[in-house]
């Protein structure tokens, strides 16, 4: 039995190391290994969400020039464009690894996925390895998107993938948002708001595209908001409400058979040529063209 648990483990130790030198949009263990990929100790520069939960043993990592430690159940965060490299590890390890990007997932995630990229701004005062209390879940989300893409054929797979990848991002919000405020740092009652400002976006960007909406809503002036929304993930109030617009029509395209028209009438356009004309701001083509290219 343990020559076939260490033979998977291998064999998905091998998958991971081939995904990360090809950076695949998702690299996964799909379950427990018990040593790091090769790219890991070469060192290399993260470039999606990168989650390692330590089951069993340590070891030394440095991450932007800083030297940790990560312990049994404890989970390491590694935040995008940040350099990472193994410097020692126990004899003994077992460990559950994922780095994904979430540019493939954008649409299905939506306006929620700037809760994730606010850790980058805030992990100066946030630990970039602690003890989250939801390590069995999280690699239990690893497990179950696997260490192999579905095939594209798939579509059930295939989207099944995604929402896996989907509910894994949502944890990471909680996780982050939990962990962030229970420190209140100065910078709290900013980050309240940008989270608060995200909710409201997914709640109503599908009938309210004003600034002015959302600032009446946190009982802010829009200049203010939207200055804050710039500072917090580098889009303003607008420039987010448009994406969440863009990556939902993007969907619909892509999932269903709706004309162009009733997508229109869905996000409340004047009509199918606003809409068409809106739509090619934000994408470079048409809703025709885009659709046309599957």
């Amino acid at each position: 039995m343990n020559n076939t648990s260490d033979t998977n483990a291998d064999a998905k130790l091998a998958r991971l190391q081939e995904d990360m030198d090809k950076r695949a949009d998702v690299c996964s263990s799909g379950g427990i290994i018990h040593d790091f990929p090769q790219r890991m100790y070469e060192g290399f520069i993260n470039f999606g969400i990168g989650l390692i939960v330590c089951h069993e043993g340590n070891f030394d990592f440095v991450l932007s020039d800083n030297t940790y430690t990560a312990r049994q159940g404890e989970t390491v965060f590694i935040t995008e464009n940040t350099s990472f490299r193994i410097v020692r590890r126990a004899q003994q390890l077992r460990l559950s690894i994922i780095i994904y990007k979430t540019e493939p997932i954008r649409y299905v995630i939506g306006t929620m996925v700037q809760s994730v990229q606010i850790y980058a701004k805030i992990s100066p005062e946030l630990p970039c390895v602690w003890t989250t209390g939801c390590e069995d879940d999280i690699s239990e989300y690893i497990s179950l998107i696997g260490s192999e893409a579905p095939q594209p054929d798939n579509l059930f797979a295939v989207s099944e993938h995604k929402m896996l990848l989907m509910s894994l991002t949502y944890r990471l919000c909680t996780i982050f948002s939990n962990k962030f405020f229970a420190d209140a740092s100065h910078n709290t009652r900013r980050t309240e708001v940008f989270l608060k400002l995200i909710q409201l976006i997914g709640r109503h960007y599908m009938t309210e595209r004003g600034v002015t909406f959302y600032a009446d809503k946190l009982f802010l002036s829009p200049k203010y908001l939207s200055e804050l929304s710039k500072s917090m993930c580098g889009y303003t109030v607008q420039e987010l409400v448009f994406k969440a617009i863009t990556r939902k029509a993007m969907s619909l395209l892509d999932s269903t058979n709706k004309t162009v028209a009733e997508i229109a009438n869905d996000f409340h356009f004047p009509n199918p040529s606003s809409f068409g004309t809106f739509f090619r701001k934000q994408t470079g083509m048409s809703p025709q063209k885009y659709r046309e290219r599957l």
